[in-house]
């Protein structure tokens, strides 16, 4: 029992004001937030999902409404001097799902009776706008003080109708209607905050709120949700080192392997490395490593968009994107590389002459990503896949190239026939996939001074070369090999370098067979 953590770790706490009474563990962002409420007026923030910005809304919430004992001990404490409670209204649309209209009527309806309680209504306030409008006004008359207006995922219920264009219009066209006050009361707010995942331009609100500030690339902002490796040691050594003793490691070997697994967001071009929040608080509660962001579930959306874009999967490490890509509308979402961002699968990994390079910040989002990919490139389930992906590794690990590629053809025979195709570039796609979920590291179309090799694998003692062929015999995919040297560049490397020709039949969609040296 003395290796348990005995403090308390707000898993799931989303109000300030509850973190702060229950005494639960807070890492400070005050200091950000007196920075943004006295800066600018109307701000955007793109973070993706369970990342902290529901708990940011509720602290802007209790700052605007003047709560000074809940900030006692924060940076706030020393910073704000007035104090002023201002009438806040306050709206998230994460509370639901979003499959049929009646839901998002029903919330608007419930949130606007919950407000009208407090500033009144009138008859002929007959539509959403109209009764927000009202409100909005009423609260300014009412108190004397401009309005602060926070709007936490606000593109909740767009993003869960993707697919469904007629629901989708729909939606949109409530939501807009909802939101249209916002505009002609900029003169009587004192602050708007918007969240959201991504940034849609025919919501109208975006456009028409001239003044507003897209902060989700800012770097003076980058750390605002998540936590910085500053913050990680200044708030949970104690809870590092209890994780440490549970999982036989050193204190360095633990922050090493939280690194690897939930660390490497990045926001903009010259920021820190940021920690999955969510990942981070569940792993130091449970001192436990496991795929906690993850696990709560991939965004349908999201997996909609690659099925019908067929984007390589390969592709994702190392993709690139001019720099306007992060601020594009993706109002239609056809193109997968901001969403893929916004959302949380791809972070900022360099950024030279305009161009930002890509890839997964951390193992967590891509053994998770490819393992949700799953039933969708190769028909399999993850119970399903498990117990071969454990024998091939086995058999990778001690060299045994024969027992592994015989396990992988039973493995390639047993897909859907309609999952899989007679083209090389689906067939290195298979490749990556179960190569990467067996823990390996796997490169594909890797370059060399005279072409590309198909697919490089290694691991702690092996080097395994690959090249696939379509249609023609393995011998002939091990001669290119040989011919074009590309083992040359790994023979300083002191693994052993294997390499491997394999032929991929077209006609049956398998593999016919493969020789290696």
């Amino acid at each position: 029992m003395a290796n348990i953590p005995t403090r308390i770790f707000p898993i799931g706490i989303q109000s300030f004001e509850q973190l702060r009474t229950r005494n639960y563990l807070y890492v400070d962002k005050t200091d950000l937030v007196y920075q943004m409420a006295n800066t600018n007026q109307i701000y955007f923030l793109s973070r993706p999902r369970r990342f902290g910005k529901s708990l940011l809304l509720s602290t802007l919430k209790a700052y605007f409404e003047g709560k000074k004992h809940l900030f006692e001990g924060l940076a706030m404490e020393r910073l704000e001097t007035e104090w002023t409670a201002y009438p806040v209204l306050h709206i998230s649309f994460a509370r639901t799902r979003y499959n049929e209209v009646k839901n998002l009527h029903t919330l608007l309806n419930n949130q606007l009776l919950d407000w009208e309680e407090h500033y009144g209504g009138k008859p002929s306030e007959d539509t959403y706008g109209a009764r927000f409008n009202g409100i909005i006004q009423r609260a300014y008359e009412q108190t004397g003080l401009p309005v602060v207006i926070l709007i936490d995922e606000y593109d909740s219920p767009l993003l869960d109708s993707t697919g469904d264009e007629k629901l989708r219009k729909e939606l949109r066209q409530i939501t807009r209607e909802f939101f249209s006050p916002l505009k002609d009361n900029t003169e009587i707010l004192r602050f708007l905050f918007i969240t959201g995942i991504t940034k849609f331009s025919q919501m109208s609100i975006f456009s028409e709120l001239n003044s507003l500030q897209n902060i989700s690339l800012w770097e003076q902002y980058s750390g605002i949700c998540g936590i910085t490796e500053k913050e990680l040691l200044a708030n949970f050594k104690p809870d590092i080192e209890a994780l440490a003793r549970r999982n036989r490691e050193t204190f360095e070997e633990a922050c090493a392997h939280l690194e690897r697994m939930y660390d490497g967001y990045h926001f903009c071009e010259e920021s820190e490395g940021v920690y999955n929040p969510f990942s981070l608080i569940n792993v130091l509660a449970s001192q436990r490593y496991d795929s906690f962001w993850y696990s709560t579930g991939t965004p349908s959306f999201l997996i909609d968009l690659l099925r019908a874009r067929n984007m390589p999967l390969m592709d994702m490490e190392g993709c690139e994107a001019m720099a306007d890509a992060f601020d594009q509308s993706t109002d239609t979402l056809t193109d997968p590389i901001p969403v893929l961002y916004q959302s949380g699968y791809l972070t900022i990994k360099g950024f030279e002459d305009g161009i930002y390079s890509l890839g997964y910040p951390n193992e967590e989002v891509r053994y998770g990503f490819l393992r949700s990919l799953l039933p969708i490139v190769l028909g399999y389930s993850k119970m399903e896949s498990d117990m071969s992906l454990i024998a091939m590794k086995k058999s990778l690990d001690k060299g045994d190239i024969d027992a592994c590629l015989t396990r992988l053809r039973a493995f390639v025979a047993s897909i859907p026939y309609e999952k899989k195709s007679d083209n090389e570039s689906r067939f290195e796609t298979i490749f990556y996939i179960i190569f990467t979920l067996m823990g390996q590291l796997t490169r594909t179309q890797v370059k060399t001074s005279v072409g590309r090799i198909d697919v490089v694998i290694t691991n702690n003692d092996y080097i395994y070369l690959f090249e696939l062929k379509v249609d023609a015999t393995p011998e002939e995919a091990l001669a290119q090999i040989g011919a074009k040297g590309y083992a040359i560049p790994y023979e300083a490397d002191g693994r052993k370098v294997v390499k491997v020709g394999v032929g991929y039949d077209k006609a049956t969609r398998g593999i016919a067979g493969w020789v290696a040296e």
